[in-house]
């Protein structure tokens, strides 16, 4: 390890940690912008390698339609008709050009998401405290770390301390070490490595190595290589291009072995087995399938929900059950000191001048707080203390010297401090735990119960203060917490959050099912769901987490099925209820902020962690992290993955439509002895009217009205599962007859003609799919086009691009079509809307036999 050097702070916006030495300097701006430079950005992980901008340009052609494409081009070039082979490769630039644009929305989303999901630190800059991107520290910075906070770059504990850090994740060891800071006789601290998670404790270290040269960063760069396992229904699409892709390379080798058969040449028999070839691949699906994932998830992070995994976007609509924190998520989780009693029972002086026992009570209860806390209870007592004159700054200047952590069995928590050469011992916490470890009489004891019950019936959280002093010195937690006196009780108020109330009303709706964990008293939690509106029955829809532990599976998995509360519950009996509920056949989503709530988090379907008060270890693993805390913005978040759902399905179902006429009209035709319909030149104009239909005009529809009233859709299963393929297919069935029909039929006006009105009918066909796919319940004149700025500007250009076509000579002789007259636009017309309309009927005896 390095040397470091230690001085006073530049100036007092930089104080030093509580009983240690003055905090060493740390850099200024220019230096670090320095080091930057030189060393580089601080990615632990590094992210894959963004691809040089000529090989992004590049990446369309490797895409099977630009093969395609390309080779059809070599084989007009081949029979020297080069207008048709200049058309067709000209024709690359529209195709690739669509592609990059609708990958650059989706890449700016997700870059968007990964500057808003970037982890901050506090570091030491010009004197005084800043929050900075973890990216950007350097070596030598001077790092402030807490409880919960992930570490971000290999360094020495110069400040503070002691840490109990976990570095499982680094060496593999399940104990936690502890760790020192510097002392006057050694100049170097313990070393802190990047990755690894401080447990308890805070204090102060000098950054000495960054990025990929730390620890964590060279097992990092190895792990910036694995590829992340495909979710469901990516696979899902995935499949149905690569059936596709199979069923077409079949049928190209065939209808060109035919063509050839006939004495058309190898030439024509190439151009009808590519021309179906284009038609059939349907890869638009792979691509579909992401932006709609990253476009929705930036759409979700606008509404206050990241989403670090593409993954949660489709789970969201799955969800069965939320298991939700009571403090901050359902309700405000700012405290107020409201009320408070003695040890004796005498209430505490709220308003109104303090007396000496309300004094020392509120020192004690103070002492106990961290300096600078983190959590709403600390903070509230702290604001409660400055307003009723105490020195809150000058009892934090006494010299800290143990900081025992947070007792997760027995909720409470204690330090030891001296001043004046007196040791004085401070605990704080659940009135169990303190009682537990405290000297008080029967009287006392009973006074206490009996004034928790009273103020937790109100809806109060409250906690127990004890204190005492330690004539010889500290000698370690269990001797040191034997002289704890219980003073009294403290107690708060938390309102709940505005729109809560309608918001789990909306799950009810919906088939999710609300179960509220707290850490309070029972009695609080009935309180509270009181207000909420949930069923608490105590004894049937309450439990606790005493009932937890003495619970077998078969006993825990009956309590899941009847109760919607839990109270007195442990961090690490999260992960019981959420794999017991899973193991239920539940898509759960798991609330949590805590270091402890880590496991819970990992194991739910979607974990979600509390953006303003969660620790970094909790963020890092869930799967959603909610911006404002609120319970209302999950319920949002579900209702927006049902959306994303909804539109993926309809556009999958638009693009299986929409590819049946491509792929019938080009096998077909040949067959018949026709001249061939779909030449590669008209399917790529069919291919620009597909990708930003499918991509854009119904990414942007609105949620259905009856989104958050259905039930939860099945987890894992295909876009286009058992029965949902066949309206779609039929629709592309019944076009396919109408066009052919009309092509066939026009055959004796010219090829050029008759092909104009098979187009025309094509695309109007397509203009009447999408119609009827963003109305798979509906009559397709009921679903509104307001709320969607994409559908006219899309389907008004499919027509107008469509009429340039036919009656502009110039173009109509490019695309190989001849005007049609008004008996060719009565036809086409009219296929298109037998091929479309005749879903209205069966929609309607669909909703008569589920109404």
């Amino acid at each position: 390890m390095a040397r470091t050097s230690r001085g006073a702070a530049s100036d007092d916006t930089a104080p030093a940690l509580a009983g240690r030495q003055p905090a060493p300097a740390g850099l200024t701006t220019r230096e670090a912008d320095a080091l930057l430079a030189r060393h580089g950005p601080n990615l632990l992980v590094p992210e894959r390698r963004r691809t040089r901008l000529l090989l992004w340009l590049l990446r369309p052609l490797v895409d099977p339609m630009t093969v395609l494409l390309l080779v059809a081009g070599a084989i007009y070039a081949a029979l020297g008709d080069r207008v048709d082979a200049i058309v067709v490769l000209a024709a690359l630039a529209p195709i690739a050009a669509v592609t990059l644009v609708l990958e650059s929305r989706s890449e700016r989303a997700l870059e968007r998401l990964r500057r808003l999901t970037a982890p901050t630190v506090t570091v030491l800059r010009d004197g005084a405290r800043a929050i900075i991107p973890a990216d950007r520290v350097v070596p030598g910075d001077l790092l402030y770390v807490a409880e919960g906070d992930v570490i971000p770059a290999d360094g020495a504990l110069v400040g503070g301390g002691p840490l109990v850090v976990d570095e499982s994740a680094l060496t593999g060891e399940s104990l936690p070490a502890e760790r020192y800071a510097a002392r006057d006789d050694v100049e170097d601290g313990d070393e802190l490595f990047a990755g690894t998670t401080v447990l308890s404790g805070h204090g102060a270290a000098r950054v000495t190595v960054t990025g990929a040269r730390t620890r964590y960063g060279r097992v990092g760069t190895l792990v910036a290589e694995i590829e992340q396992p495909r979710t469901p229904l990516e696979r899902s699409a995935r499949r149905l291009v690569v059936r596709f892709g199979a069923v077409a390379a079949v049928a190209c080798l065939a209808v060109a072995a035919i063509e050839f058969a006939r004495g058309a040449g190898w030439a024509a028999a190439a151009i009808a087995g590519v021309s179906l070839a284009i038609a059939a691949i349907p890869e638009e699906f792979p691509m579909v399938y992401t932006l709609y994932l990253s476009v929705g998830a930036w759409r979700l992070a606008r509404g206050k929900a990241l989403v670090r995994r593409l993954a949660g976007v489709e789970t969201l609509g799955s969800t069965t059950v939320i298991c939700a924190d009571k403090t901050g998520t359902l309700t405000m989780g700012h405290l107020e000191l409201l009320d408070g009693v003695h040890a004796d029972g005498t209430p505490i002086a709220v308003r109104g001048e303090l007396g000496d026992r309300d004094a020392a009570l509120l020192r004690a209860a103070v002492l106990a707080c961290e300096p600078r806390p983190f959590d709403p209870m600390d903070q509230a007592i702290l604001r409660f203390a400055m307003a009723r004159g105490l020195d809150v700054e000058a009892l934090h200047r006494e010299t800290l010297v143990h900081d025992y952590p947070f007792d997760p069995a027995h909720r409470y928590m204690s330090h030891v401090w001296r001043h004046d050469g007196v040791h004085v011992v401070v605990a704080k916490g659940a009135i169990e735990g303190i009682l537990a470890r405290s000297r008080a009489s029967e009287a006392q004891r009973a006074a206490a119960q009996e004034a928790n019950q009273r103020l937790a019936s109100r809806g109060m959280r409250v906690i127990a203060v004890a204190a005492g002093e330690l004539p010889h010195g500290p000698a370690g937690r269990d001797v040191d917490e034997r002289a704890l006196r219980y003073l009294g009780l403290v107690a708060f108020s938390d309102p709940l959050r505005p729109g809560v109330t309608a918001a789990l009303e909306e799950c009810r709706r919906a088939g999710i099912r609300v179960i509220m964990i707290t850490g309070d008293h029972p009695v609080t939690a009935h309180a509270v769901a009181d207000g909420l509106g949930l069923p608490h029955v105590h004894g049937r829809h309450l439990a606790t987490g005493e009932q937890l532990d003495r619970a077998d599976d078969a006993e825990l998995a009956r309590l899941l099925r009847d109760v919607n509360i839990f109270a007195r519950t442990r961090p690490e009996q999260k992960y019981r209820i959420v794999r017991a509920l899973r193991a239920q056949g539940h898509v759960v989503a798991m609330t949590g902020d805590g270091i402890n709530d880590a496991p819970a988090l990992r194991e739910a379907d979607i974990g979600i962690a509390m953006g303003s008060r969660g620790t970094e270890v909790a963020r890092e693993a869930a799967t959603l992290v909610l911006l404002d805390d609120n319970f209302a913005t999950i319920v949002a978040a579900v209702r927006n993955g049902r959306r994303i759902y909804d539109n993926l399905q309809r556009a999958f179902a638009y693009l299986l439509a929409f590819h049946v006429p491509l792929v019938l009209t080009a096998l077909v035709v040949p067959l018949a002895g026709a001249p061939l319909l779909l030449l590669p030149v008209q399917l790529v104009w069919l291919e620009l009217v597909v990708h930003p239909t499918a991509s854009l005009v119904f990414e942007g529809d609105p949620g259905a009205t009856d989104l958050m009233t259905r039930p939860p859709r099945p987890t894992g299963g295909s876009l286009l599962a058992e029965g949902g393929a066949l309206v779609p297919m039929l629709q592309g069935v019944v076009l396919t007859v109408g066009v052919l029909a009309l092509y066939l039929g026009s055959l004796a006006m010219g090829a050029a003609a008759a092909r104009g009105a098979a187009f025309a009918a094509l695309l109007l066909g397509q203009v009447g799919l999408v119609l009827e796919a963003r109305a798979p319940r509906l009559p397709a004149w009921c679903v509104p086009v307001r709320g969607n700025r994409m559908i006219v500007p899309v389907l008004l250009a499919t027509i107008a691009t469509l009429v340039l076509a036919l009656h502009v000579p110039a173009l109509a002789a490019v695309v190989k079509v001849a005007p049609i007259g008004v008996a060719g636009w009565g036809g086409a017309l009219a296929v298109a809307l037998a091929a479309t309309l005749w879903v209205e009927p069966v929609k309607a005896w669909r909703r008569r036999k589920e109404g």
